[in-house]
């Protein structure tokens, strides 16, 4: 994965999420990965389109997420947001349909 990153990219993840925040950097995206693993058992990709304009690209996902703290699964819609620079992406804002319901599922 780390080959795709642009040095300075950057995941912005929306408050009320249980990973809300600026992710910096190919170490930074490490550490996401590593959050996502805590709090996730599985995170199954149900269904997935790309929709690409220039350096713009659009992500819509549909995807089965189980928590580790509580067993309990939500399927869900992401739609993520990236930028592309030199090949490399720069910057990924991704949009859960109900970021209220990730956190209810992982007991937060």
């Amino acid at each position: 994965m780390a080959a795709c990153l642009d040095p300075d990219v950057v995941l912005r993840q929306a408050p009320g999420l249980p990973y809300a925040g600026d992710w910096r950097g190919p170490e930074g995206m490490e550490q996401f990965m590593a959050v996502m693993g805590e709090l996730w058992h599985s995170m199954e990709f149900l269904e997935q389109r790309q929709l690409v304009s220039g350096p713009e690209v659009v992500v819509i996902s549909r995807v089965r997420f189980v928590s580790r703290a509580t067993g309990r699964a939500l399927e869900t819609t992401i739609v993520q947001l990236m930028t592309v620079r030199k090949g490399r992406i720069r910057e990924v804002r991704p949009f859960y349909w109900d970021p209220a319901a990730v956190a209810q599922v992982c007991g937060l």
